[in-house]
């Protein structure tokens, strides 16, 4: 065979992989991507205060799991996890925030639901914490179940899921209460201490730290029932789905790196490593970063900021933490949690 000819057939033969492989080098920044790369910073929404999600510590840096997950999206998209500026918003200011492109990304224990999801002009990305809706209050009041709430005033945040899941609750369960409604979290937290509701009702974990934020927290307890389901997750505006894939796969790295036992402090270890699914998360095969306009290290970087997501998990929520929280529904599919990352490949 001639080297025209050979060459012709080659080009027939691999042209299965030519589109791919264009797409790898040639995929171009989008609108979102764009604005983060130009003025150098990830503009991120978050809490104005939930105990192991987001809060500002003595020095007024934002810790909690929502932050961590945005510092590893600047890690992926900016390689420096430092170059986040934080946002707080409220539950009814969080969504508006985002549709108006305030905010890039919107991190802040917000409920996946069909409406947000269908009527907002928003997307869910992947969940990142599993929760359900409970109830907080003094153990004085001698109460064993929510069911005896009876005549109760709850404190509850406007605007939230936890709003409507506590009506939908107790027109099921047939029990009359008094809604007393806030517009922050801290606002009814400050208001159930001072005693001007008999209960709390919001996402169980919030109310753990809540609990362990107390003076006293042995005087609180959270009952058993949980009434909702709460699947939190990062979002992201419509229309733009080069970002979508950008903050969703920094997630799933995250999930995929604690599967390979890949963290915040054993990463670089890892760069020699011969196992293919590995390689390929850290950019020593493939073109998985550039297939989203990322560098191939996106992970790296994204691993190297936080660690993995049983890190993020310990050090801000569980037993490492002050609020002590099992990971149970949030643990590793490997481990009977409900957490599992799609294959990088």
């Amino acid at each position: 065979m001639t080297k025209p000819l050979l060459a012709a057939a080659l080009a027939t033969g691999l042209g299965l992989l030519a589109p791919a492989a264009a797409h790898a080098q040639a995929q171009s920044a989008g609108p979102t991507l764009s604005a983060v790369r130009q003025r150098d910073i990830l503009v991120c929404g978050t809490s104005t205060g939930a105990a192991g999600f987001s809060l500002p510590d003595s020095r007024g840096e934002y810790r909690g799991i929502d932050n961590d997950l945005c510092r590893a999206l600047a890690g992926s998209v900016l390689g420096d996890a430092a170059k986040v500026r934080w946002v707080p918003l409220t539950t009814t200011a969080r969504l508006p925030a985002l549709q108006s492109g305030q905010i890039d990304v919107l991190i802040r224990t917000v409920t996946w639901t069909q409406g947000r999801d269908t009527a907002n002009g928003l997307n869910f990305t992947a969940v990142s914490f599993y929760d359900g809706q409970g109830f907080l209050l003094r153990t004085s009041l001698g109460l064993k179940s929510a069911l005896e709430l009876t005549g109760a005033s709850i404190c509850v945040v406007a605007g939230s899921t936890n709003e409507l899941n506590l009506t939908d609750w107790a027109r099921v369960n047939n029990i009359r209460y008094n809604p007393v409604v806030f517009e922050q979290n801290d606002e009814a937290r400050r208001s159930y201490l001072a005693g001007r509701c008999d209960a709390y009702s919001t996402d169980a974990s919030q109310l753990a730290g809540l609990r362990a934020s107390f003076p006293h927290p042995e005087e609180h307890v959270i009952l058993p029932e949980i009434i909702s389901k709460e699947p939190h997750s990062p979002v992201v505006r419509h229309g733009d789905d080069q970002w979508f894939d950008i903050v969703r796969w920094t997630f799933f790295a995250l999930l995929t790196a604690e599967e390979l036992g890949i963290t915040q402090a054993n990463v670089d270890s890892f760069m020699n490593s011969q196992n293919p699914e590995v390689r390929r998360l850290l950019g020593l095969s493939g073109d998985h970063g550039p297939l989203m306009g990322l560098d191939r290290r996106w992970a790296y970087w994204a691993i190297k900021a936080v660690g993995n997501y049983g890190e993020i998990f310990e050090r801000n929520l569980g037993m490492g933490s002050s609020i002590k929280l099992r990971r149970g529904l949030n643990d590793l599919w490997t481990r009977g949690g409900l957490m599992y990352a799609p294959p990088i490949r």
